[in-house]
């Protein structure tokens, strides 16, 4: 399968609390991270979403906000992944940050270059990838 969101995590499903309408799925990332999606019931019974399935959790680069000095602000994002700025790749409108996280993986975000200049961003910088749970996209093996 080749898919255009730039960032897939392998993880399994550690725990799903269904709503009315929509579900929300905590993920277990390597490492102790976790990741938490919000999908409708359907897909829940369609996937099969239990506790201990293997699911690839999907995210555009596109949804992923950076944060740099976090200490203390509160979001309604339900995703703050925690880390450091690995690489900047810059263009003339966007700049794609490059956060890699402490259980190895890598996190990418496409931000405007002027935010990115605004926030500092050097190799090195701590940081973090904020995303809301409904960006989250859950894929099962077929």
């Amino acid at each position: 399968m080749k898919i255009s969101a730039r960032n897939a995590f392998d993880g399994s499903v550690q725990s799903v609390k269904p709503g009315a309408i929509n579900s929300e799925v905590n993920i277990a990332l390597p490492g102790g991270l976790q990741i938490v999606a919000t999908v409708t019931n359907d897909s829940v019974a369609e996937l099969g979403l239990v506790a201990g399935k293997a699911v690839k959790a999907l995210v555009k680069a596109s949804s992923v906000l950076v944060l740099t000095d976090g200490a203390g602000v509160k979001l309604s994002a339900r995703n703050r992944l925690e880390g450091t700025v690995t690489s900047l790749t810059e263009g003339p409108v966007s700049t794609e940050v490059a956060i890699g996280l402490p259980n190895g993986l890598t996190v990418y975000a496409t931000i405007t270059r002027d935010g990115a200049t605004a926030l500092g961003l050097t190799v090195g910088v701590p940081a973090a990838a904020v995303f809301k749970a409904p960006s989250v996209i859950i894929g099962v093996a077929a």
